[in-house]
């Protein structure tokens, strides 16, 4: 019995450099290895379509009801409706709200309010208690 192997793979010289290009199929003359081929094509660029370009539109404006940009178009869950270009007024958008960030000592401070108020809040309740037992009632 002869054993052939269908998947045989041999090493063969680049044919531009000389590097030892490995796992070539049996029926290849030449073969170009990838740096002479990097060489040659040069490193890929970036597209530019992954780059962000701002619209001027707001953020989330495809998910509005109806939108109308500066120009007049007019979007309905961000479909632009041709008919109604220019009939409405430009939508006003609402600047966001930013929150103001507390630094550690603000966060802090405003715990320990609130414990120093929890602790008055017991004093109280404490007192009212013992004047209860004492016979002290308060209508």
């Amino acid at each position: 019995m002869e054993n052939t192997n269908l998947n045989s793979y041999q090493s063969v010289p680049c044919q531009k450099c000389g590097r030892l290009v490995n796992n070539v199929g049996e029926n290849a003359l030449k073969v170009t290895c990838s740096y002479c081929v990097l060489s040659l094509v040069g490193l890929p660029k970036e597209s530019p379509a992954k780059t962000y370009k701002p619209t001027g539109r707001p953020a989330g404006w495809h998910f509005m009801s109806e939108y109308v940009d500066n120009d007049g178009n007019v979007f309905h869950k961000g479909k632009e409706q041709p008919k109604l270009k220019g009939t409405l007024p430009p939508t006003k958008v609402k600047p966001k709200k930013k929150m103001k960030r507390r630094t550690k000592d603000e966060v802090l401070v405003a715990r320990h309010k609130e414990k120093l108020a929890a602790e008055r809040q017991l004093k109280k309740d404490l007192d009212k208690q013992k004047k209860f037992l004492m016979g002290d009632i308060e209508k």
